[in-house]
């Protein structure tokens, strides 16, 4: 089992006051953060909050018209992906950058491939790229039937810990995950918060990037909302509880407002007020191991029955 590294010292990151536009939309504004080694800073926001402008920044893509940012009390402006990256800075994104019909080993090098030989002889090392495969996923507690197998036989999750365990292999000090559990059922999802765990639990600095304060309290140490492109705040774990950070991220008392409007149609719209209120007020821990419920995507509810054509459907007239 991996010994947890202390956080301490300067933080790896420091984000102060950084502020991109693009023409008159203003994408971030004046948000500031930190993130230190061996902890795990969550950026949470709903669709158009800026989450996606604030990776950006951090990995080299866009670079911001305000603020800077500080890597190791030195500060830096990256202007390609590959400079983030030189610097330490790993970003696995939603699409995760994998070819699904090639191997795991084959994924897991790619675009880093490991040569033997000399010269006109000089080929791809095989044998070397799929024991440093094995013993890297094993170093993250990944374990694997076969690293020959395609990495789109994979669930999602486990797709995610590759891309986590590749990052970490190649040097990565920082690791940005985009929404690493948004298509995920219960399960999987807790599988790749055992994995950030992993992670943080190595000494890295990692950002997780969510808009599920369920998916982030539970690992997070520093959690920074945003909204339409400017903080709500930056808080320590101490600073704030679950509660709070959901009905911060949630809208407060915009849900709550609703949910009473809803409340007085009755009917279906009174259910659909009791759905809002409970997903306000708690929700299954996906680190849970003792959750017998399986919600992954696609998996029908115990003793449902798939749905078929309906008798005298486009499926009978054919």
């Amino acid at each position: 089992m991996t010994t947890p590294v202390p956080a301490a010292g300067p933080p790896l990151l420091e984000v102060r006051g950084i502020g991109k536009y693009f023409g008159s939309v203003i994408a971030l504004k004046d948000v500031s953060t930190v993130v230190r080694a061996g902890e795990v800073t969550c950026v949470l926001g709903d669709n158009g909050a800026g989450k996606s402008t604030f990776i950006k920044l951090l990995s080299g893509v866009f670079q911001p018209d305000e603020g800077e940012l500080v890597l190791n009390g030195e500060p830096v402006t990256f202007g390609t992906p590959r400079q983030s990256l030189d610097a330490g800075i790993a970003t696995v994104f939603q699409d995760l950058a994998m070819i699904p019909l090639l191997a795991i080993w084959r994924n897991f090098f790619l675009g880093s491939e490991p040569t033997k030989g000399r010269g006109p002889f000089r080929r791809f090392d095989s044998d070397t790229a799929k024991r440093i495969t094995r013993r890297e996923l094993a170093a993250m507690g990944i374990d694997i039937r076969d690293p020959d197998q395609p990495v789109g036989t994979l669930s999602g999750g486990e797709r995610q810990s590759v891309a986590i365990a590749r990052a970490v292999h190649f040097g990565a000090k920082l690791l940005i995950l985009d929404e690493p559990t948004s298509a995920l059922g219960v399960k999987q999802a807790g599988v790749v918060l055992r994995y950030i765990v992993q992670a943080r639990d190595r000494g890295l600095g990692v950002v997780f990037i969510t808009h599920n304060p369920h998916h982030a309290y539970p690992v997070g140490d520093r959690f920074l909302l945003l909204k339409r492109g400017r903080s709500l705040g930056d808080f320590g774990k101490d600073e704030i509880s679950l509660d709070e950070l959901t009905r911060l991220m949630a809208g407060g008392a915009e849900l709550e407002a609703l949910g009473h409007e809803l409340a007085r149609e009755g009917g279906p719209a009174a259910d659909v007020a009791r759905a809002l209120a409970a997903d306000r007020d708690g929700a299954t821990d996906p680190t849970d191991p003792t959750d017998p419920t399986d919600r992954s995507v696609g998996a029908p509810p115990a003793g449902a029955r798939a749905a078929g054509p309906a008798p005298g459907g486009p499926a009978d007239r054919r």
